[in-house]
């Protein structure tokens, strides 16, 4: 009964208010065709572990300090489009983009589906949480989920202490000193699993790498990482 009321709610909803692309402003959807295949893709010799780009197969950092997720792929570089795009989700309160982002980020990864038991998001605090109203990496998860027909769990990990936000101008070492221990896993939702991990953005990997790790000490068996875009 809850999904035809959704469903009448949202068809209710388009006709009064038909929506409107978030890029070039043609009506039909949030997101047009046109718009989604001009977005900059995240293309070229990248870390097959961190998803930078880089002229080996591992770079430099991840050889040096392996990070506790297996890889990272995204789909997009936050530049441009991609980047105004996740602004409106996250910041603007235009939660329906999650859908068609994920979407996006279905049909432009080649996603380990048959690597993975569950997918779930990077958790925000609860106080930052409750102030933007909706965590934008857990409406990614769970479209994302749907997308490749596989169970989505919201609560997989916890953010235990709230952090700064953080800055690009950041660096790695400084990032990843600021999230260490923000996160804790729950046994009972990830022991023994093989979770894919989700968010917006990643920039260094600092943030994936202390959530990836907290789940790896609650039990997880591994954890891929899949992101809308990448800061380059």
């Amino acid at each position: 009964m809850a999904s035809v009321l959704e469903r009448a709610s949202r068809v209710a909803l388009d006709l009064l208010f038909p929506p409107q692309c978030s890029v070039c402003g043609r009506g039909g959807s949030l997101l047009c065709d046109g718009c989604a295949a001009a977005l900059p893709v995240a293309a070229g010799h990248r870390c097959e572990r961190c998803w930078r780009p880089a002229a080996s197969a591992v770079c430099g950092d991840c050889r040096a300090e392996p990070p506790a997720f297996a890889s990272v792929r995204a789909a997009f570089v936050m530049d441009g489009e991609a980047r105004r795009l996740v602004h409106e989700f996250k910041y603007q309160g235009l939660s329906a983009l999650g859908a068609p982002m994920a979407a996006l980020l279905a049909a432009r990864l080649a996603l380990p589906a048959s690597d993975v038991d569950v997918v779930a998001p990077v958790p925000l605090h609860r106080g930052r949480q409750r102030s933007r109203g909706y965590n934008q990496a857990a409406i990614l998860a769970k479209h994302l989920a749907a997308a490749v027909a596989l169970p989505c769990e919201p609560r997989a990990a916890r953010r235990v202490r709230a952090t700064a936000p953080l800055a690009k101008s950041q660096g790695r070492d400084e990032r990843r000193r600021i999230v260490a221990g923000a996160f804790a896993g729950v046994p009972a939702r990830v022991d023994g699993r093989r979770i894919l991990l989700v968010d917006d953005v990643v920039t260094t990997g600092a943030t994936l790498d202390a959530c990836a790790r907290a789940l790896l000490e609650a039990g997880a068996a591994e954890v891929r990482c899949v992101a809308w875009a990448r800061a380059d």
